[in-house]
């Protein structure tokens, strides 16, 4: 009974962390199924974005200094889009005043829920890293990961070469989390593998509702590739390091990170 309410516990912490993942989520159903007026669909979505990121600042559920990493998230997104949508590699084919090169600005919200969802369960959950490796070997790995997203289209894919080093980089590392005043560890490359495949998940539903289209989803909708495992993973896991590195660079105490080491 006790693993089951822990379960329990878990389980709502996880979706409070998802607020604005659902929310995003639920707007692509209900803009799908119910037309707004005045505006395209695109363009509500905006909206609605916007509405929510100030509402969880303005309750408390998200504080300045989260904020400022899901902008930084928006960003980050939205460059890719950007550069996605012109290899052809997906498209938004609906109308939208709010759109760039193709691209609709609440693209970039996509990859700041998955920063909100981060940052939350971070908070919630009182994460805490065993063994991280130093932030020489951590920043450069992150970057090289994302910059694969744009050099693979022009050179060789080097995806599962990076993903091989994720795995020795960070073979000894754990990610220590607290339900229910009980800490527990686990893996944290089995975390990155967890993490991305439920949005590869989302995407499914994502695309199902219309946020973008892959080419093969252009007469219909079809499930995605389970391939696209590999590049939410990476996402995901660029998205990990970005938010641990900030939260250590936060804390500013050495001292701190060394003690968790050595345990």
């Amino acid at each position: 009974m006790r693993a089951l309410t822990q379960l329990v516990r878990f389980g709502w912490e996880q979706a409070l962390s998802c607020l604005f993942p659902v929310v995003l989520f639920a707007s692509l159903a209900f803009t799908q199924i119910v037309p707004l007026p005045f505006l395209a669909r695109y363009d509500w979505m905006l909206i609605i974005c916007l509405l929510m990121q100030w509402w969880m600042v303005r309750s408390g559920l998200e504080t300045r200094d989260e904020l400022k990493v899901i902008t930084l998230f928006h960003l980050i997104g939205l460059a890719l889009e950007l550069f996605k949508v012109h290899m052809g590699s997906w498209s938004y084919p609906e109308e939208g005043y709010f759109k760039v090169f193709g691209v609709p600005l609440y693209s970039g919200f996509m990859y700041a829920s998955v920063a909100s969802y981060l940052c939350q369960a971070w908070r919630r959950l009182k994460i805490e890293l065993m063994k991280w490796p130093p932030l020489v070997v951590v920043v450069p790995l992150a970057a090289a990961i994302y910059l694969n997203f744009f050099i693979h289209h022009f050179w060789m894919d080097v995806r599962w070469w990076l993903s091989a080093l994720v795995i020795i980089v960070f073979w000894k590392s754990w990610v220590i989390y607290e339900v229910g005043g009980t800490r527990y560890r686990m893996p944290l490359a089995l975390s990155f593998v967890l993490i991305g495949f439920f949005i590869w998940i989302a995407e499914n539903i994502a695309t199902f509702f219309g946020a973008w289209q892959y080419p093969n989803q252009t007469d219909a909708w079809s499930l995605v590739h389970l391939g696209k495992v590999s590049s939410w993973l990476l996402l995901v896991i660029v998205s990990f390091l970005i938010v641990a590195t900030l939260k250590q660079v936060k804390e500013k105490s050495p001292a701190r990170v060394n003690i968790r080491q050595v345990v």
